[in-house]
């Protein structure tokens, strides 16, 4: 079979040796959208992370025979068109559930300590000019005590909850789909979730329901000191006005994730005067090590079984 990956740079430094194993394998870094239809003519696998296969191409592959997604969203992809050309369709889930909520945490932990700003302090060298042994200029907030809300408790919204709750913090949840009736938890409505959580934290997906689901009126219910932090998708927060409440109220926002990605220029988060205000990550919290070990495994996963069956 031939075998071609469309973005390999975004899974980093990932052995994808093993995939040899099934045949010719093309390797391409990035592809642009007016090369996708050429570097999938002749495959019978595409592996693609981010790179749309829409239905003007699809039907253009009569040879393609699986489409490996590299990512737990399918919706780069026509599902309607592949199915209907006879295409299969996997894509990988539960591999990053550890990684992104190691990383709200990490997010939600500089944001209360101020760590980079201590970190300066030190590395500028104002502390060599101190007249006492220490510096306290903020932060320093524990977790211990603290309310911590979670907006989409599915699986990484409850493993962020376990390790939250390790730190002394009361868990409590809102349902974005209105279906989730877990009771390990309370669960509140999105007005009260906001109202009374010291730290919020949002682990859903981006759909109709949760498209804007926090804007000006919603930051303006939370409390003096909040953290809200975007471990879900770009685009459930309004970025706008986020960085217009962040210029005027005391609360601190972190985020791996923007609605246009990678991010772009003059985007109102680069506004130096809440820059003390914010946390941005580049999307890597799905890429710690053990996640992209995973996630790669369960992508030959998927190729083995569809090449034993076919």
């Amino acid at each position: 079979m031939k075998i071609v990956i469309l973005d390999a740079k975004t899974l980093g430094e990932a052995d994808l040796s093993p995939i040899k194993s099934f045949g010719e394998f093309q390797i391409y870094q990035t592809t642009r959208p007016d090369e996708t239809l050429a570097r999938c003519e002749n495959a019978d696998i595409v592996l693609t992370n981010k790179v749309v296969l829409d239905a003007p191409i699809l039907k253009q592959l009569p040879k393609l025979k699986l489409i490996c997604v590299t990512a737990t969203g399918t919706n780069i992809i026509d599902l309607q068109t592949a199915k209907e050309q006879g295409i299969a369709v996997k894509n990988v889930a539960g591999y990053s559930t550890k990684s992104v909520a190691q990383h709200t945490l990490t997010l939600a932990l500089n944001l209360m300590s101020k760590i980079g700003y201590y970190d300066h302090y030190c590395k500028s060298g104002e502390w060599c000019k101190s007249d006492v042994f220490m510096h306290i200029n903020g932060g320093l907030r524990e977790l211990d005590g603290k309310e911590w809300g979670i907006i989409g408790l599915g699986n990484i919204g409850k493993e962020v909850a376990k390790i939250a709750q390790a730190f002394g913090t009361h868990i409590s949840y809102t349902s974005t789909s209105g279906k989730n009736t877990d009771n390990t938890y309370p669960q509140k409505s999105l007005k009260d979730l906001l109202e009374q959580s010291d730290i919020i934290s949002i682990h859903a997906p981006l759909n109709e329901k949760t498209k804007n689901l926090i804007t000006a009126k919603e930051l303006a219910c939370l409390k003096e000191g909040a953290i809200l932090i975007n471990a879900g998708r770009g685009g459930i927060v309004n970025e706008k006005d986020l960085a217009k409440t962040l210029e005027s109220k005391n609360i601190f926002f972190g985020a791996d994730v923007l609605e246009v990605e990678p991010m772009v220029a003059g985007h109102p988060f680069l506004n130096p005067v809440i820059a003390d205000k914010i946390i941005l990550t580049p999307h890597i919290a799905w890429a710690y090590e053990n996640a992209r070990k995973k996630l790669l495994q369960m992508v030959i996963e998927n190729i083995e079984s569809f090449v034993r069956d076919y």
